[in-house]
C-alpha cells in the first residue's frame, strides 16, 4: 500500500468538486501549501490548480486531485484535510499530526517537519 502525503474527508472532497464545477476558469484541483504567517509562525495556503506545477506532489483521493507544494510536504505528511461548516463560518481545516501549536485566533499554526523514521517504522509494521 502506497503512503499518501495527505488524505481528504468526504466533506473536503465534495467541496473541492463544487469548487471545480463552479469555477468560471478551468480548474483540475487544488494546491495546498504553507507560508510563514501569523503569531504562531505558519499558515496553510490553498489555491486553484488549472494545470499541475512541475515538482508538486500529487494526491488523488475520493475522485479529486490535490497538489502539494514541495516545501510543504514535510509539514503535511499524515494530514487529513476536512471541510467544516457552522452557523458563523465555513472552510477547510487540517488535522495535522505535525502541528505542535496554534495561535489563539486560529489564523496560524506551529508546525514541525514529519518524523520520517517513525513513518517508515509504522509502514513496516502495517
Amino acid at each position: 500500500m502506497a503512503f499518501k502525503i495527505m488524505s481528504l474527508s468526504d466533506a473536503a472532497a465534495e467541496r473541492i468538486r463544487e469548487i471545480i464545477e463552479d469555477s468560471d476558469k478551468p480548474v483540475i484541483g487544488v494546491r495546498v501549501g504553507v507560508k510563514n504567517a501569523g503569531c504562531a509562525g505558519m499558515a496553510y495556503t490553498l489555491d486553484y490548480v488549472s494545470e499541475p506545477v512541475a515538482g508538486d506532489d500529487h494526491v488523488s483521493d475520493k475522485g479529486v486531485e490535490v497538489y502539494v507544494e514541495p516545501k510543504a510536504t514535510m509539514f503535511l505528511l499524515g494530514t487529513m484535510m476536512d471541510f467544516e461548516e457552522s452557523k458563523m463560518s465555513a472552510g477547510f481545516t487540517f488535522r495535522n499530526p505535525n502541528q505542535t501549536g496554534e495561535c489563539g485566533c486560529g489564523e496560524s499554526v506551529q508546525l514541525k517537519p514529519a518524523d520520517l523514521k517513525a513513518i517508515a517504522e509504522a509502514r513496516a509494521t502495517a
